[in-house]
């Protein structure tokens, strides 16, 4: 009885001792950040800085692996097909969860069905800019040019379907004019030709157009987003120069695949808006043009809402600038 008590001793003792081990929380290896956009563009860095934080975090690195193609749909792809055991996350956009389901008729992902909300952590103003010797400095001014020009006129973006397209396509369908869209690989070889004046002007983000604009290379017209930014506080919004109702900025958010357990739901959200929260990162970000979100819209619920919101949002939108895309 007694060697039968100590035996079951020993035996709890060395469970307890293998616990940690059998039991540890994830992650246990690293992490994938899947972002659906090409390296070096204004998602990607965002998505570089949030992953050395959340590396820190979570005790495992976060790789980014950037998986491009049809306006963030091959990646976001990637993700949905991935095992639901948090190993393979999304870094989400507006793109991917707003727009893509109405631009693409054919798509063949639900963004509020076939995906585990995670958080929605940053928001991004979006700005209109021209080459420098464009005969227009103020949105009145570009809106009666683009009315008397646009069949000369060119607009350059990352690619169809991307931020930086719809922006300024719904920019030309709010004033009444139609110009020709020339789609690059990213926004980087667009705001070349920008600079350069092979195209006359783009939508993009404030991160990436303030220091092209304050360094004299490209012309700022207006601030598409709801209020200034503190990146570029002396520019006026799109609604300030009399485009009424008008507003575009860019949000991210985390999406994991469908069925992921919820303990890592929270986990990764936690880390990711803790890592939002670190001094160090907030910095950063601010230096690129992006706002973290307010606590109470962090949570896996209120992305849910948020992404049928802004689904139904744009439809409307890209349906009338004739937009969708086979």
């Amino acid at each position: 009885m007694v060697r039968a008590l100590q035996a079951a001793v020993a035996l709890a003792a060395l469970l307890s001792a293998q616990s940690p081990a059998l039991g540890q929380a994830y992650p246990t290896r690293p992490v994938v950040m899947v972002v659906p956009f090409a390296a070096g563009g204004a998602f990607d860095v965002m998505g570089r800085i949030l992953a050395v934080r959340m590396s820190e975090l979570l005790g495992q690195q976060v790789v980014v692996e950037n998986t491009t193609g049809a306006g963030g749909i091959v990646g976001t792809m990637r993700v949905m097909n991935a095992a639901p055991d948090g190993y393979t996350f999304l870094f989400g956009s507006v793109g991917t969860h707003a727009y893509n389901p109405t631009m693409y008729k054919s798509i063949r992902y639900n963004a509020s069905a076939d995906f585990t909300p995670v958080t929605l952590f940053a928001d991004q103003p979006m700005t209109l800019s021209a080459r420098m010797d464009f005969p227009a400095s103020t949105l009145q001014e570009f809106a009666a040019h683009l009315k008397a020009n646009a069949a000369k006129l060119q607009y350059g973006s990352a690619g169809t379907g991307s931020t930086t397209h719809l922006a300024c396509s719904l920019v030309n369908s709010t004033i009444g004019a139609k110009v020709t869209h020339i789609p690059y690989r990213g926004s980087a070889p667009a705001s070349n030709d920008l600079i350069g004046g092979q195209i006359d002007y783009m939508c993009n983000n404030i991160g990436s157009a303030t220091p092209l604009i304050k360094g004299g290379k490209v012309k700022a017209i207006a601030n598409l987003s709801g209020t200034r930014s503190p990146l570029m506080p002396e520019l006026a919004t799109a609604k300030e120069q009399g485009l009424k109702d008008f507003e575009i900025s860019t949000w991210n958010a985390i999406f994991l695949p469908k069925g992921t357990p919820a303990s890592i739901v929270k986990r990764l959200g936690d880390v990711t808006n803790e890592a939002m929260d670190t001094p160090a990162t907030k910095a950063r970000m601010l230096d690129i043009g992006v706002d973290g979100v307010a606590p109470e819209r962090r949570s896996p619920e209120y992305l849910a809402r948020f992404v049928m919101d802004e689904i139904a949002r744009w439809a409307g939108p890209i349906k009338d600038a004739g937009l969708q895309i086979d």
